[in-house]
């Protein structure tokens, strides 16, 4: 509704609004509960491309501090890297409108890839987002925000897991909630456990300014990520509750460097004592957790 009366348009189904936003509040809810992303008297910077994401996150956000038992504040900073695609001024008025402290940042990044990169450098994508993360940084550092929110979501953190996986031959994934080195600030990314499908709605739904491809340096498709995001897509028709068991798997990943008395953390640490203490009690075949996985016959499969 607020975003409906700042666009000018009609007013959407308030009942579709509600519903959506019930459905992404609670997993946004428990992952800040779980992860202990928020604290009272944090100031929270959320980083706003202008994407369905960022907005719906942005929005999320300012229902749970009208509602949170805690104080925290929300802001809002958009980062511009200057290239004809991503036109953001849409997002001066908005924010302007709906009453949240906004900071615009433009810098020729794609113009800085292009001069600092060559053909064994790194994705044009790594490059914009650590030079987009380092403004983000100096935005929190110069006006006092104590948090950054991003607005990665669950089916981005299987696909950085795959796409490590199958590059690098490593299993990692985006930490949940960390802090950054030579930084005085935690980044969180709220929208853990939340589908992309629920963003996609609950910004449909609302009416939200969403500036579609705004990241600049994927507009020749198909890139890698969506490549990877069609084979969990494929595999999701057969699995239906893929993204749940990669959640379970991805935790330990997601939670390596949240504080020691976050909820998931405790939960992690008894599920490892718990698993340990099973082994143990099965004799001799504790050895089996030092190599991992047997083939079929009992063989060694390392």
């Amino acid at each position: 509704p607020v975003a409906a009366a700042a666009s000018g348009k009609q007013g959407p189904d308030r009942k579709r609004v509600q519903k959506a936003e019930k459905k992404l509040m609670s997993c946004v809810g428990k992952a800040i509960q779980d992860f202990g992303m928020i604290k009272d008297g944090d100031r929270v910077l959320v980083g706003l491309s202008g994407g369905k994401d960022s907005l719906s996150l942005l929005h999320i956000l300012l229902q749970l501090k009208r509602k949170a038992p805690i104080h925290f504040e929300v802001g809002a900073c958009t980062v511009d890297p200057q290239t004809p695609e991503y036109n953001p001024s849409v997002l001066k008025e908005y924010l302007k409108t709906i009453g949240v402290p906004y900071f615009y940042e433009s810098q020729a990044i794609i113009e800085q890839a292009s001069c600092s990169m060559d053909a064994k450098s790194a994705s044009i994508c790594s490059f914009c987002s650590r030079m987009k993360r380092g403004i983000l940084y100096t935005v929190c550092a110069r006006e006092g925000y104590s948090v950054l929110a991003l607005g990665q979501h669950l089916d981005d953190q299987a696909e950085s897991l795959l796409m490590s996986a199958f590059h690098n031959g490593q299993l990692r994934t985006m930490k949940a909630h960390y802090r950054a080195r030579d930084h005085d600030v935690r980044i969180v990314r709220p929208l853990n456990y939340a589908r992309e499908a629920m963003t996609r709605e609950y910004a449909e739904a609302a009416g939200l300014p969403v500036i579609t491809d705004n990241c600049p340096g994927c507009f020749e498709a198909p890139k890698e990520r969506a490549r990877v995001k069609m084979v969990l897509a494929s595999q999701e028709q057969l699995y239906p509750d893929l993204y749940g068991k990669l959640l379970k798997a991805m935790l330990p990943l997601m939670a390596s460097e949240c504080e020691a008395d976050a909820p998931v953390v405790r939960d992690l640490r008894q599920s490892k004592h718990v698993a340990e203490r099973n082994m143990v009690g099965d004799g001799g075949e504790q050895e089996n957790g030092a190599c991992g996985l047997r083939a079929a016959g009992g063989a060694r499969n390392c």
